[in-house]
């Protein structure tokens, strides 16, 4: 059925999607602009209301709110959102303030998104003149937000600045010139570069396959839904570098055989939005006689997201821009062979496209030389307010933890632990930290997980139960509904935590290792299949914590429900 509804999706293209209707018009939420668009479309009632009703910022009782309370893992580390909360629903009303997962703004934490725009820290306290000001054609302006931004590479990469926008874009015209497609995907393989969405498959590769496969129409997809609780590396590169990013797609694009660009970017994101829209306006403007000239041509659209972290997911993320409901499809087909439309389609994140114009204009393969062979060039890390100079931090992979922290001026708080690579990252306690360095290869073998490379400081005072509880409430509540063990197994890890902290039952051990090792081998994406890893290192390195909480036997006893009622209470 989904093929069907990729195909006659297809017929409108990327400039008029079912998705981008419902997003975009305010009028599409009543039962008779559904009816029209479903005839527009050539598709159900049920198709449309199916595709609505999935995302928080369309459709369900958190849409059309005034102002949403961020409710990510930094901002409850914070412990700055009760505030935030209470000062909202003072101003305007209870029934007003809905909720966000990560708004990307936590170096300061305290976030909050109102009339579209975002705040973040001192910036509750002047939330009378933000309210004032709502209907402002500036009101982003009054966002006090500053983060520090520093790397340790003598050559930035990623953070370097761009002077000369007309002559960056210029140097793929010189690329394609001096060097066969053969040769310019060659230079990228060996580079090393892999995939920094969190997966890390090579690049060079996927590139490859896509250019291999036959194809009269073809798609390069940004993946800018950057939903990880603790990450905003991608929004920093999109809002301060979105010309690194857009010159990677364009090179995708000539190497694969594509002519469209689509850069998914998150509603959470307002001032990404539109400062990369700006930036797809000067690169028409630089670049239009020029590509005219090579009888060759290459757009750019934006498609806004509506709030689900699953369109993080690469087969999620393209059903939704088709207008489907953003469920996981299972592979293969892969997106290089059947992606966007049924068409071949190269689907990389913000980072891995904004590297492509350095590596191309490196003679010396420098590129790799950075890192430990297998993980090459640099990374951007993200730092929440757990340091002193909370920011995005440019190393070369390979850079040992340690120096990350003590760059960022080392914690500002008491800590117990930092959760690294978003709600489905590893979960590391301090005394592990020296024994990590910034790279796929060490993470994965000490039993954690680099992947996008936030960080999230865990205060000493937070109790690891409830952040197990909280791990288990996000993957429910975030889940695409298309595998049972990840929608079923969420809802019921959530249920077998809450009530050892309510002290109704407690956890049977066997239970809950039989509930993780299904989710992870049997769910159908990375989302149920990696939320055991958070989980299993805070059951391995807090085990005295949480003990109180567990039992090993399925019958309890007399003294094991004294155990319940006493945990119950000290929670």
């Amino acid at each position: 059925m989904s093929k069907n509804l990729s195909q006659l999706a297809r017929r409108k293209g990327v400039e008029h999607t079912l998705f981008q209707e419902l997003v975009l018009d305010k009028n599409s939420q009543s039962v008779q602009a559904r009816k029209k668009l479903a005839k527009a479309f050539l598709v159900g009632e049920a198709i449309v209301h199916g595709t609505a009703s999935f995302y928080d910022f369309i459709d369900g009782e958190n849409a059309n709110k005034k102002a949403y309370v961020c409710n990510g893992s930094s901002c409850l580390c914070a412990g700055t959102q009760d505030k935030v909360k209470s000062s909202l629903e003072q101003q305007l009303g209870k029934n007003e303030i809905g909720h966000v997962t990560c708004l990307g703004r936590c170096a300061e934490n305290a976030a909050f998104q109102i009339a579209g725009e975002n705040f973040s820290g001192k910036d509750i306290d002047a939330i009378s003149n933000i309210i004032e000001q709502t209907k402002s054609d500036n009101l982003q302006a009054l966002s006090k937000e500053h983060y520090h931004v520093a790397t340790t590479l003598a050559e930035p990469i990623l953070t370097a600045e761009l002077n000369n926008v007309e002559r960056y874009y210029q140097a793929f015209f010189t690329f394609i010139e001096n060097s066969t497609p053969e040769q310019l995907l060659e230079k990228i393989t060996e580079s090393g570069l892999r995939g920094r969405g969190g997966a890390g498959f090579p690049t060079g590769f996927k590139w490859q396959s896509c250019r291999d496969v036959k194809g009269d129409e073809k798609y390069i997809v940004c993946n800018a839904d950057e939903g990880d609780a603790g990450a905003y590396s991608d929004r920093y590169l999109l809002e301060q570098r979105p010309h690194f990013v857009l010159f990677g797609m364009l090179m995708a694009g000539y190497l694969a055989g594509a002519n469209t660009g689509i850069l998914y970017i998150r509603n959470e994101y307002p001032e990404a939005i539109r400062v990369t829209q700006q930036a797809i306006e000067l690169f028409k403007k630089l670049t239009s006689h020029s590509l005219l000239a090579i009888n060759w041509n290459f757009t750019f659209k934006i498609i806004k997201g509506a709030g689900a972290y699953i369109c993080g997911e690469e087969t999620a993320l393209l059903r939704s821009i088709e207008g489907q409901r953003p469920v996981v499809s299972v592979r293969p087909p892969f997106p290089t062979q059947s992606g966007l439309f049924g068409c071949p389609t190269v689907l990389n994140n913000v980072e891995t496209f904004a590297s492509i114009h350095w590596i191309l204009s490196d003679e010396d393969n420098r590129f790799k030389a950075l890192g430990n062979g297998k993980s090459t060039g640099s990374k951007l890390i993200s730092l929440d307010s757990c340091v002193v100079k909370p920011g995005i931090y440019e190393v070369a992979m390979g850079t040992p933890l340690v120096d990350v922290i003590e760059l960022a001026g080392g914690f500002s708080k008491s800590l117990k632990a930092l959760q690294i690579g978003g709600p489905l990252g590893g979960v590391v306690p301090l005394d592990k930290i020296p024994e990590l360095t910034i790279d796929f290869e060490s993470f994965a073998q000490a039993g954690f997980l680099l992947g996008h490379a936030s960080i999230i400081g865990i205060p000493t005072e937070t109790k690891m139960i409830k952040y197990i509880e909280h791990i288990f409430e996000f993957t429910a509540a975030e889940s695409c509904g298309k595998c049972y063990p990840c929608s079923l197994g969420s809802v019921r890890g959530k249920e077998m935590v809450s009530n050892a902290i309510d002290g109704k039952s407690m956890i049977d051990q066997t239970l809950l290792s039989d509930l993780l090792e299904t989710m992870q081998l049997g769910s159908l994406c990375a989302l149920g299949g990696g939320v055991p890893l958070p989980i299993k290192n805070i059951l391995q390195y807090f085990a005295g914590e949480i003990a109180p909480f567990i039992i090993e036997k399925n019958v309890l006893g007399k003294k094991a429900q004294n155990k319940i009622v006493q945990a119950g209470e000290q929670s």
